[in-house]
């Protein structure tokens, strides 16, 4: 059945997560048991072999153009997200909207990283986008081998809905950003540093990032409505709700992980930190509960119109 009215629409969906954002005061503590799909063939790659001794963290005299936040690094990373991204979107799997998502995004942040004084230090910066890239790999790889005790619970909300088909393009859109940047992102800080060598903050280069997410997020949403769901960009006039919405909850999400970064940093002691983790991880559950009651396919309603669309203009 061809989804209609605004359950569908990207605009109506934001308006939603919004709302729910600001009336929900209580963290509950939510549990998450909805077992992952097994598949046949997992899109499983040895991402590890990427950044070997991973533990040492960023050197820029290392071999490993990861580790030293070389270019190449992200060549490297891209290319993963092409080979992850192609087979999804053959088979018009759920995932792939998230999968185009973080691919032209990448695209979009070698353009700045390659552009002269954009970032004042681009081989860390390049080191983080490798790090950042490989928690999402590791989440999806465990949950397509059915490892759900190595999958967080927020990844884990977004693969099911996924897999289940529950909710609209821009719902996947919105539950993968949220579980990345949610949840991974000030995990990610905190174990790259806040602080440079000279004592000066991080957090420069950090919000840079959001200049050029303003230049990419309204393609990314044409294109996936274009290849996979049509009704992303209804509404979408640029300057207009859909995708200024879009960057500034996106915004609004980075400067939070930066923050919580900053208090997993600052705890006094194991116990003080993981007290934060946890917080960490019961605010980003919240989240993908507020996005999957906003994105949801109504009573009488599917992704059947979705799917018909996909399956002649997915490679459009």
């Amino acid at each position: 059945m061809e989804v209609h009215g605004h359950e569908a629409d990207a605009c109506y969906v934001l308006r939603r997560v919004a709302a729910v954002a600001l009336v929900l005061v209580v963290v509950p503590l939510l549990s998450w048991t909805a077992p992952a799909s097994a598949e046949d063939d997992p899109l499983f790659v040895e991402w590890s072999s990427l950044l070997p001794t991973f533990t040492a963290g960023y050197d820029p005299s290392d071999a490993n153009d990861c580790k030293a936040g070389r270019i190449q690094c992200v060549d490297s990373v891209i290319r993963e997200m092409t080979r992850r991204f192609d087979k999804l979107a053959q088979v018009c799997d759920h995932d792939a909207v998230f999968a185009l998502t973080y691919l032209r995004t990448t695209e979009e942040y070698k353009r700045a990283a390659t552009t002269a004084g954009f970032f004042e230090d681009p081989a860390f910066v390049n080191h983080e986008d490798a790090v950042f890239a490989r928690y999402y790999f590791d989440a999806f790889d465990a949950w397509h081998k059915g490892d759900t005790s190595a999958t967080p619970v927020a990844w884990q909300m977004a693969f099911d809905a996924a897999d289940h088909r529950r909710v609209t393009g821009s719902g996947n859109m919105l539950l993968g950003l949220s579980a990345h940047i949610n949840r991974d992102l000030p995990y990610v800080l905190h174990e790259i540093g806040l602080i440079k060598p000279d004592g000066s903050t991080r957090k420069t280069d950090h919000d840079k990032v959001n200049q050029f997410l303003n230049k990419v997020t309204q393609p990314v949403i044409a294109e996936a409505a274009r290849r996979f769901d049509p009704t992303m960009d209804d509404g979408n006039v640029p300057g207009t709700w859909d995708e200024t919405a879009t960057l500034q909850l996106v915004v609004g999400w980075r400067e939070e992980a930066w923050r919580n970064a900053e208090r997993l940093a600052n705890a006094a002691s194991d116990v003080e930190r993981a007290q934060v983790a946890a917080s960490i991880e019961a605010s980003a559950i919240l989240k993908q509960e507020a996005i999957l009651r906003a994105a949801s396919y109504g009573l009488f309603q599917s992704s059947a119109a979705r799917d018909a669309h996909c399956a002649v203009h997915w490679n459009s």
